[in-house]
């Protein structure tokens, strides 16, 4: 299976928020950025392991800033670390206020998806190649994220056993 490079994999969208995205107190309502969030996600882990893919965890989800009716979001993704069959995907959500163009950011969230093979079974991921310093950095992030999530899985193991 052939390596394939951060860039081969990233992914973008934009999502319009309307009045019918928003909560009580007038923002995006969190559950329609989380289906935002885990499509572009999903998007970019099956770019890159060109298979079918499930969604196993989100590891983190930060609500920084509100996002409003009419603004565009703007998600970016990008496989940050690959195990045998899973990949760590980040997604950084940006507000874009269409009338003046500034920018804010707004949420960052951690996925992580398997890669299922015909046989509906955990399937191989291509290694990947890290191009950048921003690259490597997030590498080490995840990778520490992900040895977190192991032990909180072991603790839950043993805690479900007593």
């Amino acid at each position: 299976m052939k390596e394939k490079k951060v860039s081969e994999s990233r992914a973008y969208t934009t999502y319009r928020v309307l009045p019918q995205d928003t909560n009580p107190a007038g923002n995006l309502h969190g559950g329609i950025l989380l289906k935002q969030l885990d499509l572009i996600a999903a998007t970019c882990a099956m770019r890159h392991a060109r298979k079918p893919v499930v969604t196993a965890s989100i590891d983190r989800m930060n609500f920084l800033r509100p996002a409003y009716v009419g603004e565009l979001i703007n998600l970016h993704a990008n496989v940050n670390m690959v195990g045998k069959t899973s990949m760590e995907i980040g997604v950084r959500v940006e507000a874009e206020n269409l009338l003046t163009g500034e920018m804010r950011h707004t949420n960052s969230a951690y996925l992580t998806f398997v890669a299922i093979g015909e046989d509906g079974k955990p399937s191989p991921v291509p290694d990947l190649i890290l191009e950048t310093g921003e690259d490597h950095r997030r590498n080490k992030e995840a990778k520490e994220r992900r040895a977190v999530r192991k032990q909180e899985l072991l603790r839950e193991g043993a805690s479900s056993k007593s």
